[in-house]
């Protein structure tokens, strides 16, 4: 798969009004905004007690920024991509944040009978559609990003995650790929949560000057997890219910917790 790469999106300009900042000492990760993302991506936001949202790097067609795909209830070998139909106004070099739905009436109506037709038997059904309008009335923005960000945070409410959410164009950060994420990285953390992709190019010194630790977020591979870097989180949501799934996500989120208190 082809990832995002920072240094394709314009860096953030200082900005005269920050945003509220967390408190110093939490865990920091930084991601796109992915259609209801992949578990992986999901256990890593949260075990962070925050999230920066990149909003202002290249769109990438081959990511997940407008799709996910799904797995069936019972069977999560049966497979099928949900996509939001996005248009580029600005060919390649486009935007995350500028991104926009074609026909958002009709690809709200095909997301929703989508995720029904999945996951309309499981018994938690109520309380995930109960938390989908929101994402549905995000439509109406035109913006692939809103709605995609809108997914993210409907599955981390439904786990009670306590975390803050910050977008990366309303904060400073210099240019290249590592500065800038360690620049980002600035506004508080001791750590950073980094996943194995990330891993591969990520140059530590930039963190190491502010005083941060790289930690690599490795998710198990078995029982739920084996499929969890393809499927989106819905289906262990489906599956498992929130308060189940949350007990999962909460002992490998104190994991990397012990971790970052030993670094």
């Amino acid at each position: 798969m082809e990832r995002t790469n920072p240094l394709s999106g314009t860096a953030s300009p200082a900005v005269s009004s920050l945003p509220d900042l967390p408190e110093p000492g939490g865990l920091c990760a930084i991601h796109q905004p992915n259609l209801f993302p992949r578990l992986t991506t999901l256990a890593k936001l949260f075990a962070a007690d925050y999230w920066i949202v990149l909003d202002d790097v290249q769109f990438t067609r081959s990511d997940y920024q407008h799709r996910a795909r799904l797995g069936a209830l019972d069977e999560s070998d049966r497979q099928q991509w949900l996509t939001i139909p996005t248009r580029l106004p600005h060919g390649r070099s486009t935007l995350i944040r500028d991104a926009s739905i074609e026909d958002p009436d009709r690809a709200r109506r095909k997301t929703a009978g989508m995720l029904r037709q999945h996951y309309g038997a499981s018994r938690h059904w109520s309380a995930i559609a109960r938390g989908l309008d929101p994402v549905l009335g995000t439509f109406h923005t035109g913006r692939t990003a809103a709605v995609a960000t809108a997914s993210t945070c409907l599955l981390l409410d439904l786990l009670g995650w306590q975390g803050q959410m910050l977008i990366s164009s309303d904060l400073p950060s210099g240019p290249g790929r590592s500065q800038r994420l360690a620049d980002l990285s600035v506004t508080g953390a001791r750590a950073y949560l980094c996943g194995t992709g990330g891993m591969a190019y990520l140059d530590p010194a930039p963190f190491a000057a502010g005083g941060i630790a790289v930690m690599p977020f490795r998710p198990p591979t078995t029982t739920i997890w084996s499929s969890s870097r393809k499927l989106s989180a819905l289906g262990a949501l489906a599956a498992l219910g929130p308060h189940d799934l949350a007990a999962c996500l909460q002992r490998l989120a104190s994991d990397h917790v012990l971790r970052a208190a030993a670094a």
